[in-house]
């Protein structure tokens, strides 16, 4: 039997999938369809059947999709960018000029800029603010956190977590699923937390990345176990009363990225966009009611 190019020296993790050709490190079941060298998500360029590698996208030795593209796709249909992991790179540098912002205003925060949320000792709540037609906290309050552990921990997930996931997607989607994720997020806690509670931070548009790199995993054939692993420790976590986690974020995000992500990597290739956007539409359809109805109740 023919070996494929490059197979007698590829790498292999302990469960015997091959590194991917341009990234070694990164275990993969996929292959080029054209030259059936290993290629992570990273590297996925859509095709006609299957997906294909850069070097045969740019040699215009693919064919079908791939090949008449003015440009080559992410596994989402995205467009793949020089950079892809500038637009986790731009929401880590907002949060972080959020907090730098919390740090230097102190305690007169809500005082003076009321439409960013509410600080911890304010006592002026950010889901009041909401039932009073101040609906930006829900976005505002997304970029806020509230001390050092909190955005350090929230930004090395972001990174770790957003990054790849940046550029399985395309930058469009990804900004898509970050939003809706946030907002479902943020919608939940409001409708299921006392009106003058607050909550800071970015970990309910985290915990739908969360959600869409499981799916993405599962549609790439990739081991699920620390993946799972994972958001079981972090499910304990958001659970303990000890550390004061509104863990309505967390299942909100979570929830929405997991059905916003299957969209996004399973839709088919026919109408892929109306049905990746479609299902954001009809996840922000569902904050909207959840956010009228809350508020009817608050008022």
């Amino acid at each position: 039997m023919e070996q494929a190019p490059g197979s007698p020296q590829e790498p292999q993790d302990a469960q015997g999938l091959p590194g991917c050709y341009r990234h070694p490190d990164r275990p993969t079941g996929i292959r080029c369809t054209r030259c059936e060298r290993p290629i992570c998500p990273e590297c996925m360029v859509s095709a006609s059947v299957g997906f294909q590698c850069p070097e045969c996208v740019r040699s215009g030795s693919g064919t079908g999709h791939a090949a008449s593209a003015s440009q080559p796709r992410t596994i989402a249909g995205g467009t793949i960018a020089s950079d892809p992991r500038l637009v986790t790179k731009v929401l880590i540098g907002l949060c972080l000029l959020a907090f730098v912002f919390q740090l230097a205003v102190g305690d007169s925060f809500d005082e003076r800029f009321e439409l960013f949320g509410r600080a911890p000792t304010s006592d002026y709540g950010a889901w009041e603010g909401v039932a009073e037609g101040q609906w930006y906290r829900l976005v505002t309050s997304m970029f806020l956190h509230v001390g050092y552990v909190h955005i350090a921990f929230n930004m090395l997930s972001l990174w770790w977590i957003g990054g790849p996931l940046e550029a399985a997607l395309g930058r469009a989607r990804y900004i898509a699923l970050y939003f809706v994720s946030g907002l479902a997020g943020s919608a939940l806690t409001y409708l299921l937390t006392a009106p003058n509670q607050a909550t800071l931070g970015a970990s309910g548009a985290i915990f739908g990345l969360f959600g869409a790199t499981g799916v993405l995993m599962r549609r790439l054939n990739y081991d699920l176990r620390p993946v799972i692993a994972l958001l079981v420790i972090n499910l304990i976590f958001t659970f303990n009363p000890a550390f004061n986690i509104a863990w309505q974020a967390h299942i909100g995000g979570l929830v929405a990225g997991l059905a916003v992500g299957y969209a996004m990597v399973h839709a088919p290739r026919e109408h892929r966009s109306l049905i990746q956007y479609g299902t954001c539409a009809v996840v922000l359809l569902a904050v909207i009611v959840t956010v009228v109805v809350r508020t009817a109740q608050l008022t």
